[in-house]
């Protein structure tokens, strides 16, 4: 009894961060970084998963003036401070709900890992963007690529997390106490 009432909230906890996090992802892509890049002709530094270069970083701060540069700050970084903690809690729900009936718990722990690590470099990309754009227009090189870096990695371990997450719920479909019972309910067996 326990283990449902576990299980059923990992499953409305999976759901409620995943439209949290959708509807904060949403206004980020539909408006402020659209504005940001509307403003400044360039591609938002959140949006470039390949990293940048210090001579793209310096364009795209120098094309955002100082109202950009300040937009940045005061309405793209507070979207981007609620943003990985709420998919990475999505993520985390929705990997622990279907862990729950898989054997392999390793594939449970590295999807845990990833989506913490893919929070963690997210606000490493946030704290690195508020320096460049605080530095500016004396941007050190060696920040733009420690930036860069960990926009690289967090893009990267974002999406091996996802598609961990789907795999893991791939996995958990095709157990046989998830098979529908041919007498029509669940886990018939199990409960009769």
């Amino acid at each position: 009894m326990i283990d449902r009432i576990w299980a059923r909230h990992l499953g409305l906890a999976a759901v409620g961060f995943g439209v949290a996090a959708a509807t904060v992802y949403y206004l980020m892509i539909a408006v402020t970084l659209s504005h940001l890049e509307s403003i400044s002709g360039h591609v938002p530094f959140d949006m470039r998963p390949v990293g940048y270069s210090p001579q793209e970083a310096t364009a795209l701060l120098e094309g955002l003036g100082a109202e950009g540069r300040s937009y940045y700050l005061t309405r793209q970084i507070p979207l981007d401070t609620a943003y990985p903690a709420l998919l990475a809690l999505t993520l985390l729900a929705t990997i622990c709900w279907f862990g729950q009936r898989i054997p392999n718990s390793r594939l449970v722990r590295v999807g845990v890992f990833l989506s913490v690590g893919s929070a963690l470099f997210d606000y490493a990309e946030n704290l690195g963007i508020i320096a460049m754009i605080w530095s500016w227009p004396d941007v050190s090189e060696l920040l733009v690529y420690a930036v860069s870096a960990a926009t690289i990695v967090k893009s990267a371990l974002t999406t091996f997390a996802v598609l961990l997450t789907l795999c893991i719920g791939f996995v958990w479909m095709r157990q046989p106490g998830r098979r529908p019972s041919p007498y029509g309910s669940m886990n018939s067996a199990k409960n009769g």
